[in-house]
């Protein structure tokens, strides 16, 4: 069975270990209905979110916003001990994408790690769009230990779909909501879109309003936070 959305994937053997390893993701499934022009509230979409029928989920750019984080003494004792001690986690280092703020709007990989020679992972979160273009932004959550909400300053943010489900009632009626912020569990997927047609250009943040989160382990100002850049 085709089913559009926004699905996450990680490793299901020792699950909790490979998640704080960075062993996950998303997938994103397009709808059939890509590709046939609808109109909605005057503007024509080629690209959906779902296969809505009437253009309701229409997108100009999508970017996919990996919520989580780690905790850096689990992460490593990993390297000597078993078993591992789960019950004392306690992440510290909260991301998007794999990265905490400022890191988290460099476009591209970060370099190699100095001690492993490793070379980070090169999704940035940074959204960028044009002023008047619709973002469809697709949230996710595998964490084993928080839930997180997350919010945007100044950007009016619509719930499109929970859990790879577009919001539609018995009969068809849209069950969108919009919203300030969103609250996203472990397991847990929604798609926001951000309709920029009345946003003056600039820089806004889409954060956690977690203030406890927006720092990385011991210094604050960071975490999990991007930037949404509209520009004219």
């Amino acid at each position: 069975m085709y089913q559009p959305g926004t699905f996450m994937y990680h490793c299901h053997v020792e699950a909790t270990e490979h998640m704080q390893m960075g062993m996950l993701g998303q997938l994103w499934v397009h709808p059939k209905q890509n590709g046939t022009p609808h109109t909605y509230q005057g503007r024509t979409y080629t690209r959906f979110a779902y296969n809505d029928g009437d253009g309701s989920t229409g997108y100009d750019v999508e970017y996919g916003l990996q919520l989580g984080s780690f905790d850096p003494v689990f992460h490593d004792s990993s390297l000597t001990v078993q078993p591992l001690p789960f019950a004392n986690m306690r992440d510290t280092y909260p991301m998007i994408n794999g990265r905490g703020y400022p890191d988290t709007v460099i476009p591209g990989s970060l370099g190699e790690n100095p001690d492993s020679g490793a070379e980070s992972q090169k999704v940035s979160s940074l959204v960028t769009a044009q002023q008047g273009e619709r973002i469809l932004l697709r949230l996710t959550n595998l964490n084993v230990t928080n839930y997180y909400t997350v919010g945007t300053s100044g950007l009016p943010m619509e719930v499109v779909a929970q859990g790879a489900r577009l919001l539609r009632g018995p009969t068809g009626k849209n069950l969108y909501y919009k919203t300030a912020s969103v609250t996203v569990g472990g397991g847990e997927a929604y798609d926001v879109i951000i309709d920029t047609q009345d946003v003056t250009p600039g820089t806004y943040h889409l954060y956690t309003t977690n203030l406890y989160f927006l720092s990385n382990d011991q210094e604050d100002f960071g975490g999990m936070m991007t930037e949404i850049q509209i520009t004219p």
